[in-house]
């Protein structure tokens, strides 16, 4: 079977603001979104893109436990208000629920947490720019989101607490900077926000200190430690005590900027593809199809997957490598290669880590798996899954720049439906092809034995690579001993 067809024309650009009063833009123009209902379904799929919602938790968003015999239902019927309103192809189907496909630069919330990443990982060698672009990400917020849908309020109360670890961050940089006089106002108006937040406490009372104001630091130690035993009964924590008593005791160490982090190591890059298999023939259309479904995206929201199908020794690990080889320049970031036939998941994943650099790796499977697409979360990977089952979900990367290539003798259709991933249906060689593969595996034996040979190897095979390459085996050892 030849390669899926790509290339449609682009559709409309939307943008999803969920930092705030929900506002959605198609091609630069507000959409108007009134009913509540469809308000939560959207907000809920948003907070979720590209992966499948089941109904229940939709139900959940909407209703909040309370809902109604008919809430299937009309969950369906909201949906389908949505896609008219949104256009085809925004919200899929996908069991046991529905899937919204958009870029990651698409929601300014996915845009938030991916700057926020960033800024943490280059605090360490520029702290200004770092705090630039936690800046940056903090002016993304436009209020509180989704403030009437109380089905989401975990979710709210979730993305309110990244918020507040991010402008922390930001506000201890930004200290470390020499900026503790800018940052007092701040940091008082966050701790009127936030009272119980013993970090924004103990970074206002640094601030205090360094800018000259030892008596506000230790006022602002008795009116913490004042609130928390009167609201809950306890004392400060060490580390604010510790900062106390450095603060009672003039400490210079406190006057220092904090001796920046050495600059991390650069990330392993793991080169594990096996080598071609050779020689090789035919598959001009299948390699075309790899590379149409697989070609780096500039602007990707999703890891994509490319899924061999076909009868053993019909030489889908073969084709798998051979492209693999030949596009080894789009994966600067490493290419991890399994074999899964008999090994379990688990193994797998450990394998992949360790390839990846990670030294401590969890016991617990989900802890795991959530490493796994930690590591893989910023990278241009490649991942080739051999003999795959169906556990080869768990085992798709996390960034949505990585490529994935799935060989198996099995359907997957659940792959495909979920993950929305491409498939080839590998077929036997045509005649031309497989007689190409047989004179070149017999070699100088066919003068030995005699066009005849290699015809009938060709036949018997049916186009098979796997017969082709055991019968020329078997043809050369013959002349060998003869």
């Amino acid at each position: 079977m030849g390669a899926p067809m790509i290339g449609q024309a682009p559709g409309p650009a939307f943008e999803f603001h969920v930092l705030g009063p929900l506002k959605v833009l198609k091609d630069g123009v507000e959409l108007p979104m009134s009913a509540n209902r469809e308000l939560a379904i959207l907000a809920c799929l948003l907070l979720n893109a590209n992966r499948v919602m089941s109904v229940e938790r939709l139900v959940e968003a909407v209703w909040a436990g309370s809902a109604p015999s008919s809430a299937w239902r009309q969950i369906a019927i909201c949906v389908s208000r949505l896609r008219r309103r949104l256009g085809a192809g925004v919200i899929e189907t996908s069991s046991p629920g529905y899937l919204l496909r958009v870029p990651a630069d698409g929601i300014d919330w996915l845009r938030f947490t991916a700057m926020v990443t960033q800024a943490r990982e280059q605090a360490a060698r520029d702290q200004e720019g770092a705090v630039a672009l936690l800046r940056e990400a903090l002016a993304l917020w436009r209020g509180t989101p989704f403030e009437d849908l109380r089905g989401l309020r975990y979710d709210v109360a979730r993305m309110a607490e990244c918020r507040l670890e991010a402008l922390e961050t930001c506000l201890e940089l930004e200290i470390g900077l020499g900026r503790h006089h800018q940052v007092i106002p701040e940091l008082l108006a966050l701790v009127a926000e936030s009272p119980f937040r013993e970090r924004v406490r103990a970074q206002l009372m640094l601030a205090q200190y360094r800018a000259g104001r030892r008596a506000e630091a230790l006022r602002t130690y008795q009116e913490t430690r004042r609130f928390l035993l009167e609201q809950i009964g306890l004392e400060p924590g060490p580390a604010l005590r510790r900062l106390h008593e450095q603060i009672l005791r003039d400490e210079s160490v406190l006057m220092r900027a904090p001796v920046p982090a050495p600059a991390p190591p650069a990330p392993v890059v793991p080169c594990q593809l096996p080598p071609q298999v050779l020689p090789f023939v035919g598959r001009a259309a299948e390699l075309a199809g790899l590379d149409a479904a697989l070609r780096p995206d500039p602007e990707p929201a999703m890891p994509a997957t490319m899924v061999l199908s076909g009868a053993p020794g019909v030489g889908k690990t073969t084709l798998a490598l051979r492209w693999a080889h030949a596009r080894i320049d789009w994966f600067p970031d490493g290419q991890l290669f399994a074999d899964l036939d008999g090994i379990e998941p688990h193994v797998v994943l450990d394998r992949f880590l360790r390839a990846l650099g990670e030294q401590d790796i969890p016991a617990d499977h989900a802890e795991k798996l959530a490493l796994y697409r930690s590591r893989t979360a910023r990278r241009k990977l490649l991942v080739v899954l051999d003999n795959a089952g169906d556990e080869v979900a768990s085992l798709l990367p996390g960034g949505a720049a990585c490529r994935v290539v799935v060989t198996t003798a099995a359907p997957l259709d659940e792959l495909v439906a979920r993950q929305g991933a491409h498939r080839v249906f590998l077929a036997p060689l045509e005649e031309d092809a497989a007689r190409e593969l047989a004179d070149m595996l017999v070699g100088a034996a066919g003068t030995a034995l005699g066009p005849q040979a290699v015809t009938d190897l060709v036949a018997t095979s049916c186009g098979n690579p796997l017969s082709l390459r055991l019968g020329a085996a078997r043809l050369r050892s013959r002349v060998a001993h003869a």
